[in-house]
């Protein structure tokens, strides 16, 4: 008993003799910002005024026209959030 209390402590002396290692270790962590872009204001689409008793002529030019306004507000979308990655 008295043989392992003494390697005990030998052991304990051991490590209290060194110096502890100082070391500066520089750690890279993503942080996340918040994204400051315009809102994307949703236009007036070209359907909204539609009546049931326009002609179907003026549906379908309407249709087309929104469209082309969904297209590019898709794009102003995509525009945003890529601005954000």
């Amino acid at each position: 008993m008295k043989l392992l209390l003494l390697g005990f402590v030998v052991l304990l002396a051991g490590c209290a003799g060194r110096e502890p290692e100082v070391r500066t270790v520089r750690v890279e962590v993503p942080v996340q910002v918040p994204c400051r872009t315009q809102e994307v204001a949703v236009p007036p689409w070209a359907t909204a005024g539609l009546k049931k008793a326009d002609s179907l002529e003026l549906k379908v030019r309407a249709l087309l026209a929104e469209r082309r306004q969904r297209t590019g507000y898709e794009r102003e979308l995509v525009a945003a959030v890529d601005a954000c990655r």
